[in-house]
């Protein structure tokens, strides 16, 4: 029997992540058994491994949800894939296209009850995963499941943002950085609001065209609407949620769009519900995206050459300290983790 290495967490803390020595998978029907060849971080896989409310695990799991790897074994049935496939698992299992709905809304990788990807081997149904490009590396590949689908979601589907629209995207995580990127190779005029004058800098060497410091200006939407002559701009990336959506209210034109991501400023809030009346606006709901949108955005990678954002690497044996650095709140990027075999390159 072939062992490997895995890691585990009862959601316990980071310092009880642990790995463990167990039997290397063997794919059924219609699976496949990937060598995991790069991994990133988001901030869900924080709330699995410290327990946090309704994400902390019934038993042991394997987190993370993010991953890339090579297709080394098939089971029967197997179509989509062959060995030496370059693949990505995709968040939502079973949202392959359509609407999200009761049925497809189950089982996140990497949550509290189903495995993730921190194991040097893992199988995955064939239809629960997606080819990458050539173009497309492991590590840049790794950090699209989560963080550039929700993106891609909310600038390419919801909002659909064409050619000179203003798009105000908030905060410089992970999903404001690929929305950033995203509008500027469409065409799109960003807008980006951080508390940290490096970030923004960062920021308009990606292509921000305007950029505003929250922690200096009390009144974020009269600056965003004077960039837009009073008008308001067309659509709003709302990543930060709670009482900043009455920035996005304020912020957005008559009849625009919000997409709303964001948890980090908490589940509830006072908001002015007129605003949705005056301003005629459509707020979207974003859960990450399906395995068709993820597999239109890689194509759209590929096409315009876009390099995501990475922050810092780990071998995975330094998962620990990668999360740590994560929780700090300091990253701008992704945070990669790469199998030791593969942490040099």
């Amino acid at each position: 029997m072939e062992l490997m290495t895995a890691w585990t967490t009862g959601g316990d803390g980071i310092a009880k992540l642990s790995p463990v020595r167990v039997p290397r998978p063997t794919p059924g029907p219609e699976e496949i058994l990937v060598r995991i060849n790069a991994l990133s971080l988001n901030y869900r896989d924080l709330m699995v491994i410290n327990g946090r409310d309704g994400w902390k695990p019934p038993a042991a799991v394997v987190p993370l949800s993010d991953a890339a790897g090579t297709a080394v074994e098939t089971g029967d049935g197997v179509t989509r894939f062959g060995v030496g496939s370059r693949v990505a698992p995709i968040f939502l299992p079973k949202w392959h296209t359509g609407q999200l709905n009761r049925e497809t809304y189950v089982d996140p990788t990497g949550g509290p009850r189903n495995r993730g990807m921190l194991a040097e081997y893992i199988t995955v149904h064939q239809d629960e995963a997606v080819e990458i490009p050539p173009e497309i590396s492991d590590i840049h590949a790794a950090t699209l499941p989560v963080a550039a689908t929700t993106a891609w979601h909310a600038v390419a589907r919801r909002s659909r943002v064409q050619p000179g629209d203003t798009v105000l995207i908030h905060g410089t995580g992970s999903v404001a950085l690929f929305a950033l990127q995203f509008t500027v190779a469409i065409g799109g005029i960003p807008i980006i609001t951080s508390s940290s004058e490096e970030k923004l800098a960062k920021a308009r060497a990606l292509g921000a065209r305007h950029t505003v410091n929250y922690a200096d200006s009390p009144d974020l939407a009269a600056q965003v609407l004077a960039f837009t002559s009073g008008d308001g701009v067309d659509h709003v990336i709302e990543t930060i949620g709670g009482e900043n959506l009455n920035h996005s209210l304020k912020a957005v034109r008559i009849g625009g769009t919000i997409s709303f991501i964001g948890l980090l400023a908490g589940t509830a809030a006072r908001i002015n519900t007129y605003e949705f009346v005056a301003k005629n606006v459509t707020i979207h709901g974003i859960e990450t995206g399906s395995r068709e949108m993820f597999e239109e955005m890689t194509r759209f990678i590929a096409q315009h050459r876009i390099a995501p954002v990475i922050d810092s690497t780990y071998a995975t044996g330094q998962v620990q300290d990668a999360l740590r650095h994560l929780e700090a709140g300091a990253p701008f990027g992704k945070i990669v983790l790469l199998p030791e075999r593969t942490a040099s390159a």
